[in-house]
């Protein structure tokens, strides 16, 4: 089976039962990947798998830390031998680094799984603070407005998103920047 294939089978058994809602905007954020495919190309196919699989860790038969994140990409790695580079972009997603420090698992995250290089990480920023939670678009300061409004400015999720902030627009740029390039036919 296609890796990408394998990804979406694997999300929709994690996720569209418990979590129809998870579902939806992991769909919303695959479609967002392969969106991308002219700055992508040979990657597109991992981004889209990475992207569909980014939130499995909230699914309840493997969440164990409770940091999403680290559970799914443990059980990509663990459990499903998963492509290793697909692994990376889950762990550490959406700038999973600064949320594992506000949960004390910054040194756990860092030490198993290296980051992936940073235009696909960069991609997937771009992928998942673009989609509402429902599947649609959205500009990443109305994400992040919405994700600070559901958790809470002074939980350990409304104090990473805040933090993050300045790199997720930075990441959002980025990618934009790249596919306005591409559009125009310039040189990634």
């Amino acid at each position: 089976m296609a890796l990408t294939e394998r990804a979406y089978a694997l999300s929709e058994s994690l996720l569209a039962e418990p979590l129809p809602r998870r579902w939806a905007h992991s769909l919303g954020v695959a479609k967002r990947a392969a969106s991308l495919r002219p700055i992508l190309g040979r990657e597109a196919d991992l981004m889209e798998a990475a992207a569909v699989l980014h939130d499995i860790g909230y699914s309840p038969s493997i969440a164990t830390t409770g940091f999403h994140p680290l559970d799914g990409a443990r059980f990509l790695r663990d459990q499903e031998g998963v492509d290793e580079r697909v692994v990376r972009l889950v762990a550490h997603h959406s700038c999973a680094l600064l949320e594992a420090e506000e949960r004390g698992l910054r040194e756990e995250l860092a030490g198993e799984f290296p980051v992936e290089r940073p235009e696909l990480v960069d991609a997937l920023i771009f992928c998942d603070m673009t989609t509402t939670p429902d599947g649609g678009h959205t500009t990443p300061a109305a994400r992040l407005d919405e994700i600070v409004q559901r958790y809470g400015p002074d939980t350990i999720v409304g104090r990473f998103i805040q933090r993050a902030a300045p790199e997720i627009h930075a990441a959002a740029a980025r990618v934009e920047r790249r596919m306005a390039e591409a559009e125009a036919g310039q040189p990634r």
